[in-house]
């Protein structure tokens, strides 16, 4: 009976050391289809084997992603790539890690006759994010096609691309520019999705990755977003690498059940819409690459930004130590 009492006890001290053991990071994102590889990580505990439990923190503008930042209490963030070279460059320790984002921003519209971004020329369009990646990229892509942003067109800032996509929704503009998933949920909630016997109420316009390649003559896609480690990597080196394993395992799954990722997503992120969702998965050029593999790609994209906007990367082109190797 004490022999039982006692591998009872030690069953118990064992059991509960395990608990003691078990810690959480904290890995932030946005709503964005970047993060919801890692809402998937979250809900299966992807790391629970190396006594890690995910948390995923929303964040839901470019203030309290740099909010978040500072705080040092997110360890893995998904995070724009000119943000990421914005942090570094201010002395931030940070590690961009991959880059998993290379196709998710377009124009949207009421007219079907808009094809190209000199079309807009005189239109009111609905922009989110001031100042950060997707009206960097459109003030880009504006200067390259021999436009003024200011003078030819009438642009209307508003905090969120669910700000913008809701505007739509409810005819407040007739123009926006979005990013994936925001394009096919507004398109789900006025019906006008291919299959509709209804006349489309919008309809998606430029593809501004595509519009870059025939600009800028090359690659028909942009470094957009990835996952950056916050702090000294050393030592870390194989909770980071089974992290980004894990997200690539994640990030196949996601892409190859939409309706199933929908739903999971939702549920986490319950001011995006299932249908709407899962359409729009075939629409996002998803490449998962090493951010070090990407330094061409991304090179050639910030010494764009440096050009024309060198605050958008924090003054200069990032060298090889913001890339996790």
């Amino acid at each position: 009976m004490k022999q039982l009492l006692s591998v009872l006890v030690m069953a118990v001290f064992l059991f509960s050391s395990e608990i003691k053991e078990q810690i959480t990071i904290k890995v932030a994102g946005p709503f964005a289809s970047v993060s919801h590889p890692i809402i998937h990580m979250a809900q299966n505990q992807s790391l629970k084997d190396l006594g890690i439990n995910i948390e995923f923190v929303l964040w839901k503008n470019p203030d309290e992603l740099r909010a978040l930042i500072l705080s040092k209490d997110i360890n893995f963030i998904a995070i724009p790539t000119n943000v990421a070279a914005n942090l570094y460059n201010k002395g931030i320790d940070i590690k961009l890690l991959n880059v998993s984002i290379w196709g998710i921003l377009g124009m949207i519209s009421r007219d079907p006759t808009l094809k190209t971004l000199k079309d807009f020329k005189g239109k009111e369009i609905v922009v989110p994010f001031r100042a950060d990646m997707p009206d960097i990229i459109f003030k880009e892509l504006i200067k390259k096609s021999g436009l003024d942003s200011q003078k030819d067109f009438n642009l209307r800032y508003v905090s969120s691309p669910i700000d913008a996509m809701q505007m739509l929704i409810l005819r407040r503009v007739d123009h926006a520019l979005l990013a994936e998933p925001a394009i096919s949920i507004a398109l789900r909630k006025t019906k006008s999705f291919p299959l509709s016997v209804v006349a489309p109420d919008l309809y998606r316009s430029v593809d501004l990755q595509k519009e870059w390649g025939k600009l800028f003559v090359t690659k028909a896609k942009l470094p957009q977003a990835g996952i950056a480690y916050i702090g000294d990597t050393k030592g870390k080196e194989e909770l980071i690498n089974r992290f980004l394993q894990e997200y690539s395992k994640s990030l196949v799954w996601y892409k190859e059940n939409p309706v199933e990722a929908s739903k999971l997503i939702v549920k986490e992120l319950p001011m995006l819409e299932e249908k709407g969702l899962a359409d729009s998965i075939s629409h996002i050029l998803f490449e998962n690459i090493k951010a070090l593999d990407a330094k061409d790609d991304l090179d050639f994209f910030f010494n764009i930004l440096k050009k024309n906007d060198p605050k958008s990367i924090g003054g200069e082109i990032p060298n090889s130590n913001l890339y996790y190797k």
